[in-house]
């Protein structure tokens, strides 16, 4: 039994130069995988192999498992952040709109505070936008942590701040990658869905039979 690396939701070279063909070569081809063999191996040695990647992630922070939450938090991260992206520009409509207007004052001023907790997270991470118990916030966390292993917190967006996201296109410049994701590149349609408390669902995944 094992997680599979998911396909992505779009081309590799549908976002011309917000992000090229090979950093998704790189980061979903080499680093997602890497993540999906290695939580494979340890889910394997800790005897988790037969749980769902959620249950893994919660198994192995109740154990304190580290090098085991860290790559199946980091796979689950990133086969959500990959959702959160579109080739197509989207504005926030509807509910999330409304929402973000009584969280934030506006959708601009949810933008600016999220590319400022993104571009000012300290290494490796991923900013966030989530409903923490119903309340609307915006948060970062590092490393492989990730919003599934806390109750009450329902992943709606992520940004990934790993260098790894950004280094081939935008080099040391996260402000500029953070800037050109949330100006041209977000799924606003994903986003507005994982209101329904479901996020967790849409980049979780059963073991199959084939190995990754």
């Amino acid at each position: 039994m094992a997680f599979e690396l998911p396909p992505l939701p779009y081309d590799a070279n549908a976002f011309g130069d917000i992000i090229s063909a090979e950093t998704f070569d790189y980061h979903w081809g080499k680093h997602h995988r890497t993540y999906v063999t290695n939580t494979n191996k340890q889910a394997a040695e800790a005897g988790l192999e037969d749980r769902r990647l959620s249950d893994v992630i919660k198994a192995a922070r109740e154990r304190g498992n580290q090098g085991l939450f860290n790559n199946s938090g980091q796979l689950w991260n990133h086969s959500f952040y990959w959702q959160c992206l579109s080739p197509e520009q989207q504005q926030p409509t509807g509910m999330l709109k409304q929402k973000i207007g009584d969280a934030f004052g506006s959708v601009d001023a949810m933008l600016d505070r999220l590319k400022a907790e993104s571009v000012g997270h300290f290494a490796s991470g991923w900013g966030w936008l989530v409903l923490d118990r119903g309340d609307l916030k915006i948060t970062s966390l590092h490393d492989g942590d990730t919003p599934v292993a806390y109750e009450g917190m329902t992943p709606l967006l992520t940004i990934d701040v790993w260098e790894h996201a950004y280094y081939i296109d935008y080099r040391n410049a996260r402000a500029d990658y953070v800037d050109a994701l949330l100006k041209r590149a977000i799924n606003w349609e994903f986003v507005g869905q994982n209101l329904d408390g479901r996020g967790v669902e849409r980049a979780d995944q059963e073991p199959s039979h084939a190995m990754a």
